[in-house]
């Protein structure tokens, strides 16, 4: 099989593109891709200074790599969520991406600025997924306002906008499908524009692109993630690709190019600002100060059910 592009030997074949690549063709073509879907959903400019959200992982470190390779102006930010080994491994691979690139990685610990991810799901009643959602964004959104940045990038590839769609359709979630679209521009001046120039490359291409150009990545799946719905969204859609190849492409293009314009925005006022935090809110509190509420509530209630527990010679 020949490169599609110079007709040297291929070693990578697109079937959904009916494309073959050699490896240098590949990482010109995988950053190509970026540049344009950065052009054409007007995501930023040259000028605007970029947070990029990086988990260790090849998807997020992929993109850091590409938008460093055309002289974006960027910063990585890694929330350490706590999660044993696979959180401190993650951290390592990106500090060591970091600065292998010499350039600036801000690290949140949770465990340090609030509760790790374990110990919320603990001590609520939420699955571990959905906690760590909640303080992804918290910690995304503040950071990004402290730094002063215009955007916040993030690695969600193909497969990733694919499931959630298929599960926000399936379930007719109208108000996550209004926001089912590369760019969000802010509601609220303490937010900044998010975007996701991955949107429309695979996770197969992100792991070659990855592997092409060196790039250390943590491969283990967050052992959080095991039995989620997203994984069996996954599944499905990676059947029907291996059927139809370009399935998932069409499917997530086709839906922001014609479907997602006819959901109107969700009604309601702008959101205020939390009472504790300051941050923004579609409440008195926001849902990360609730979070955090809970776990401390339901800490004490287990301290004390414990201390009551006692023998009177144990607590002398």
């Amino acid at each position: 099989m020949k490169c599609t592009r110079c007709r040297e030997r291929a070693e990578i074949n697109l079937r959904s593109h009916h494309a073959a690549f050699c490896k240098p063709c590949f990482i010109l073509y995988f950053q190509r891709q970026i540049e344009r879907t950065i052009a054409k959903e007007k995501m930023f400019t040259p000028g605007e200074r970029i947070l990029v959200a990086v988990s260790g992982g090849k998807d997020s470190l992929a993109l850091w790599d590409v938008l460093i390779a055309q002289g974006y102006h960027t910063e990585g930010l890694y929330l350490d969520l706590g999660i044993g080994t696979y959180s401190s491994q993650s951290r390592e691979k990106v500090e060591r991406f970091a600065q292998s690139r010499t350039v600036p990685l801000r690290i949140v610990p949770l465990a340090d600025q609030a509760v790790t991810v374990p110990t919320a799901a603990q001590f609520t009643r939420r699955v571990p997924c959905a906690a760590c959602g909640t303080m992804k964004r918290h910690f995304f959104d503040q950071a990004a306002l402290d730094g002063g940045f215009d955007v916040l990038a993030t690695g969600h590839n193909l497969d990733d906008e694919a499931a959630r769609l298929l599960g926000n359709v399936l379930h007719w979630q109208t108000e996550y499908l209004a926001r089912e679209k590369p760019v969000l521009t802010p509601t609220h001046a303490k937010f900044v524009r998010k975007v996701r120039p991955l949107y429309r490359m695979s996770e197969l291409e992100t792991a070659v692109y990855a592997f092409f150009r060196g790039i250390d990545y943590i491969i283990e799946e967050c052992p959080n993630s095991v039995g989620a719905t997203q994984l069996f969204y996954k599944e499905i859609l990676n059947q029907l690709e291996a059927k139809m190849p370009g399935t998932k492409l069409t499917f997530v293009q086709e839906f922001v190019r014609s479907v997602q314009p006819t959901f109107a925005a969700p009604d309601g006022s702008p959101p205020r600002e939390c009472e504790v935090c300051g941050m923004p809110a579609f409440a008195s509190v926001c849902s990360f100060c609730r979070l955090l509420h809970e776990v401390e509530r339901k800490k004490l209630s287990a301290l004390s059910t414990q201390q009551s527990v006692l023998p009177p010679e144990a607590e002398n």
